[in-house]
């Protein structure tokens, strides 16, 4: 039986051994995108989509009156295949509309994220490996539900819309091309570069950015995509694709997300790779323990999305997913907004802020927690230039 990849090559967590690196410079946009495309997270196309919205639910009186809900099922079809995935919608019932919005992919299914009972479950029968019991099923409704303070969003004015990533791409390797990936028109001669379940992630985040601003109550020009873990890594793709999104929040996204891979520090590329071969492009492989071969670090992803805005959120004891490493990206990345960024790492619950550019790193573990959204609503509200709570 073969060793744990973690055994096989041990991650380092101390700072004293961290090799000694050089980042390559920010660069162009366009030409860095296609790095990005070709040697992490792989090409994914598909041709002329045709995109078909039913609103199947709604009740403007949720949430013991606090929220409108409304539950889309956008199917996406083209001559290779189809796609449904549905959208989860609380909107103030208060607030005049449109309304900002905080877009963000589940782990679960939309009925983990609270615990009101009309929310449907997920149809998907494939399997994940987040956790071990994960497939739909009731007993999960709320299971997330500290993650997404529904509450606290919706007291503050903003709408939030989230859809089950296993809608898109089921988190597993042998199913994660059961979604999305089936109308890839990606050429064959280039499988070494396909996407794979991040990539159609961030993908899918777009076509649900797509479908929501078909609504009148939501405001195209105001919509931040937000996603915790490898759901970050997703949101940080999709915004750097996509310049609908005027924001763009990771938290805790780590390694493929805004760490920096040179300091291979806890997660390297080997890692990710063994673990989750279905998340990146076949191309990626390549680079297990090289990664000061890759042609581009994750500081130049993060500029891809200037001059948007960009949330970098981390946790004190996610040695993993690398803190110091994560904001050392967004510091790297600082001058594509003409800001500067101290090196020093930033004191434990003490958010830093410069123009459109914002970091904090929590105290406590790998996880995403009401206070982490606190911070990424007084940011938006900075950033939208709405009043600060």
């Amino acid at each position: 039986m073969q060793k744990p990849i973690s055994e096989l090559y041990p991650p380092i967590f101390s700072e004293a051994e961290v090799p000694s690196y050089r980042l390559p410079e920010i660069g162009s946009s366009e030409s860095t995108c296609r790095l990005f495309e070709e040697q992490i997270y792989g090409r994914f196309q598909i041709d002329s989509p045709e995109m078909e919205i039913n609103v199947f639910e709604q009740d403007d009186q949720a949430l013991s009156g606090l929220s409108r809900r409304r539950q889309l099922r956008v199917s996406l079809r083209n001559s290779r295949g189809q796609c449904e995935f549905t959208i989860l919608l609380y909107f103030p019932t208060r607030d005049s509309h449109p309304v900002p919005l905080f877009l963000g992919l589940n782990f679960l299914g939309n009925h983990t994220v609270g615990l009101d009972p009309s929310v449907a479950l997920p149809t998907s029968s494939f399997p994940s490996i987040v956790e071990a019991d994960t497939l739909p099923s009731q007993k999960k409704r709320g299971f997330h539900s500290t993650r997404w303070p529904l509450e606290t969003l919706l007291q503050r004015g903003y709408g939030v819309a989230t859809v089950f990533c296993g809608d898109f791409a089921p988190d597993h390797p042998d199913h994660f091309k059961e979604g999305l990936l089936r109308l890839d028109s990606t050429e064959s001669s280039l499988m070494e570069m396909r996407g794979g379940a991040i990539a159609a992630w961030a993908s899918g985040l777009s076509h649900a950015f797509s479908a929501l601003v078909t609504l009148p109550e939501i405001d195209p020009t105001r919509v931040a995509v937000v996603g915790h873990s490898r759901l970050g890594k997703a949101a940080l793709w999709a915004g750097a694709n996509d310049s609908r999104f005027s924001i763009v929040i990771s938290n805790n996204s780590g390694s493929g997300g805004a760490a920096l891979f040179r300091r291979r520090i806890g997660e390297r590329i080997v890692h990710l790779n063994g673990n989750f071969p279905h998340w990146f492009a076949k191309a990626f492989h390549g680079y297990d323990e090289k990664e000061n071969e890759l042609p581009v670090d994750q500081h130049q992803l993060l500029a891809m999305m200037a001059p948007r805005a960009v949330y970098i959120a981390s946790a004190e004891d996610d040695k993993w997913a690398d803190p110091v490493g994560e904001y050392l990206a967004l510091a790297a990345a600082a001058p594509a907004w003409n800001e500067e960024l101290p090196l020093d790492f930033p004191a434990m619950n003490m958010p830093v802020q410069r123009g459109l550019l914002g970091y904090h790193v929590r105290s406590g573990a790998h996880d995403i927690r009401e206070y982490d959204w606190k911070q990424f609503l007084n940011f938006t509200d900075r950033t939208w230039k709405r009043p600060v709570a």
